[in-house]
């Protein structure tokens, strides 16, 4: 008990907004942030993460007492703070959110593709209570996160999780204003180094890359450069040697997307079921 209590402690001075926030929001954020710790774990490359779901449903209530601090949070608040707290605010959420509506269904869920319906997926559904509205995950992400002139940076792609392997990681720890940009960098780096997803293959002179760099190619034409730019900048993280890098940078090295897991990023159950790819 006493070891929990002194990491509780030492999350709420880890992930506590500079800015004044209320006592109550700043407890359940390093509950939160103690949560992830407790029920989310690298795999031994450290380029992806598995979550513990039913340890999530079993500590429901903490997860849920932190979106009920978040929901309090007013826009007057919120525009307060910086930019970077406003932004690693939004992702926790987002984050949080995520793994709430998985618990709406699970263990009986294998995807959480399987939430939506014929005519509207999982994330448009609004179930968010968010600066005074009721808000989807699509909200989240495009309106307020992707959509809002100041947080126009692509690395948020490899901050928020969508609950699938194909993902960028569930990061074992809640997002911090002062320390939003490393974590963030660690994030991208963690990702592009993720052989099953990202890399180079020097036999076929192929950058390998995720669907999502096709899915958001607009958002790295608008605020990165371009997607070969961005990723020549990681050459390292994706073994790329000299040549291919100017290659890339010209425009001459081939990239194909790699295929996009929607399985859920679960800790191995017992009894797997298939899930649809693309």
């Amino acid at each position: 008990m006493r070891a929990f209590l002194l990491r509780t402690l030492l999350a709420f001075t880890l992930v506590a907004p500079v800015s004044a926030a209320p006592p109550a929001f700043v407890r359940q954020q390093g509950d939160f942030d103690a949560l992830l710790h407790e029920h989310v774990r690298w795999n031994p490359a450290g380029t992806a993460t598995v979550v513990d779901y039913q340890g999530f449903k079993n500590d429901r209530g903490r997860l849920r007492a932190f979106l009920a601090a978040a929901a309090r949070i007013d826009a007057t608040r919120f525009t307060a703070w910086s930019l970077a707290e406003r932004q690693a605010f939004l992702i926790n959420v987002y984050n949080a959110a995520t793994i709430e509506l998985v618990l709406t269904r699970y263990p009986a869920l294998d995807s959480i593709k399987e939430l939506g319906s014929l005519f509207s997926s999982a994330w448009a559904r609004p179930f968010v209570s968010l600066l005074g509205e009721k808000r989807s995950l699509d909200d989240i992400e495009h309106r307020l996160l992707r959509g809002a002139r100041d947080y126009r940076d692509v690395r948020i792609h490899f901050a928020v999780n969508c609950a699938s392997i194909g993902c960028p990681a569930l990061r074992p720890e809640a997002y911090a204003g002062n320390r939003l940009e490393s974590q963030l960098d660690d994030q991208t780096r963690r990702f592009l180094r993720d052989r099953t997803r990202n890399g180079y293959d020097a036999r076929a002179g192929v950058l390998r890359v995720s669907r999502l760099f096709d899915w958001y190619a607009g958002d790295f034409d608008r605020h990165a450069a371009g997607i070969a730019i961005f990723l020549s900048r990681h050459a390292r993280e994706l073994a790329l040697d000299k040549a291919s890098i100017e290659r890339l940078e010209r425009g001459r090295l081939p990239i194909a997307y790699t295929t996009y897991d929607w399985s859920l990023n679960q800790v191995v159950p017992t009894n797997p079921r298939k899930v649809s790819r693309q």
